[in-house]
């Protein structure tokens, strides 16, 4: 253990929480016109800045593709900024003319961000954007890992607020990452909400805090393919959406679930987009290399290529494989790659029919993936509505990449770069986190309707005054009242 980065952390911590603090009083009276302003020039610099931040993240880390890292950061930069632009934010933010209601926004304070290592950039765009648009002030925790993007991506914006008014501190990152610097930011008195990204022992570790915490963890996000599907178009985007960024995004697909009518057509339409299917002896080795004994996974081989995978496994596979696939039959601690995989490796399961497609796809989720999300090609509405109404989580993608529709870039569902689990997941909600949950409502209600007359004393009532001796008549009375009744 580093004593020394250790009380340089706790130290650091104290410092940009305390200056966060005080810059969140001055930026908790911006105006909206003021809030909106920032907003704009951040999320326009971080847009030019997308390539270069993406580099960064991919050399600092090794993991991942920069092209693609560059594309998440445009999307923090740009569909995340636009989902949040004409929110109100400031003052009254609603009315009901009808019940006479004035809701009002009040912003939470400081923010501790904790931010992973697999999209760290993205990550710390994103957060910045909706947390001050919320009017709070927000202090980034890196991963270790990615200290140095994390700090370039933050500083960036932090410079760019403050040259078109923002208060100086509103915007921080720690650059002594430690976990008892972590701690000390999570627990320090001025920090009034934990926004958390990353793997379980961090999330739990932000729930233990006692204090409001937006925590999200991993995802095992099974894809089904029904017999009613586009099975081009599924083997299409399925190979795209696990080879990009190599798997880096939670929400990207872990397990296909074929349905067995259309399994070898979509297997071989798999191998024609880049997909290696393995055999039994390749599937072992896989199954060694991928995970350490305590089921945790090697992170030698988080964010690799199938080529670098495949190279350390000891697998001769094709020129030009994108995605390395490996055929299972059972789910659980006893197949452990049924677990999610944060690289180029998939699952692959073979069921007759939706309804056992659908148990089978319930197995993958109650063993890693607990109100994350869930990917389904299929052209039958009735099997999509089934599998929306009876699986446990939050996001359902249809007909579309997982990495890229749960977080909003090719679906409806709100742009974001953390994706609450529900209650089931161990999150407080199953919403794609936002602006809108960074500050809270206020509301001034005005009378709608009069008080009835019961609740006020009559003045007769007020002057009544029994003597002694009718009290202790009126006590006679009920024990006599009593006797006779048990006589009976």
């Amino acid at each position: 253990m580093n004593y020394d980065n250790d009380l340089l952390s706790i130290q650091e911590a104290r410092t940009l929480a305390t200056h966060a603090y005080e810059a969140w009083r001055i930026w908790s009276k911006a105006s909206q016109e003021q809030v909106d302003r920032v907003c704009e020039k951040m999320a326009e610099a971080a847009y030019l800045s997308a390539g270069y931040l993406g580099q960064l993240a991919h050399e600092e880390t090794g993991y991942g593709v920069a092209q693609h890292k560059r594309l998440k950061n445009e999307f923090a930069a740009e569909h995340v900024w636009n989902s949040i632009k004409n929110i109100k934010t400031v003052g009254v933010v609603n009315h009901n003319p009808i019940t006479r209601v004035y809701e009002i926004a009040w912003p939470m304070g400081v923010i501790a961000a904790l931010t992973p290592s697999t999209n760290p950039t993205s990550t710390v765009i994103y957060k910045i954007l909706i947390a001050i648009k919320a009017r709070d002030a927000i202090v980034i925790a890196p991963h270790p890992s990615a200290t140095r993007c994390s700090f370039t991506a933050a500083s960036l914006m932090a410079k760019v607020a403050e040259d078109n008014g923002a208060p100086n501190g509103l915007i921080s990152c720690m650059q002594n990452v430690s976990l008892q610097g972590s701690n000390e930011l999570m627990n320090h008195k001025n920090v009034a909400l934990i926004l958390a990204t990353g793997g379980t022992p961090m999330v739990r570790a932000a729930h233990s805090m006692g204090k409001p915490t937006y925590g999200v963890g991993p995802g095992n996000v099974p894809v089904y393919v029904d017999r009613s599907a586009d099975l081009a178009k599924a083997a299409k985007y399925i190979v795209a959406s696990k080879a990009f960024d190599f798997s880096t995004i939670c929400a990207t697909e872990q397990a296909v679930v074929a349905d067995r009518p259309i399994a070898k057509q979509l297997q071989a339409l798999m191998e024609l987009e880049g997909a290696f299917f393995t055999d039994d002896q390749q599937t072992n080795k896989l199954r060694d290399l991928i995970f350490n004994k305590d089921g945790s996974m090697n992170t030698s081989v988080v964010g690799k290529s199938a080529g670098y995978i495949a190279k350390l496994a000891g697998l001769a596979i094709p020129q030009g494989t994108n995605i390395l696939v490996t055929k299972l039959t059972k789910t659980g601690y006893e197949e452990p790659l049924s677990r999610e995989k944060l690289t180029t490796v998939l699952g692959w399961y073979v069921e007759d029919g939706w309804e056992a497609g659908c148990e089978r796809c319930i197995e993958l989720i109650q063993f890693g993936g607990r109100g994350h999300s869930l990917v389904i090609h299929a052209t039958d509405e009735k099997v999509i509505m089934a599998f929306g109404m009876e699986k446990p989580v939050f996001r359902i993608a249809v007909n579309t990449m997982g990495t890229l529709g749960a977080i909003g870039l090719t679906t409806g569902v709100m742009p974001s770069l953390t994706l609450g689990a529900g209650g089931v997941g161990g999150s407080i909600t199953g919403d794609n986190i936002s602006t809108y949950h960074l500050f809270n409502i206020k509301r001034l209600a005005y009378e709608t309707s009069e008080p009835p007359l019961s609740v006020f004393p009559r003045k007769d009532d007020a002057n009544a005054r029994f003597s002694s001796q009718e009290i202790e008549k009126i006590v006679q009375r009920v024990v006599e009242d009593v006797l006779h009744i048990n006589q009976k």
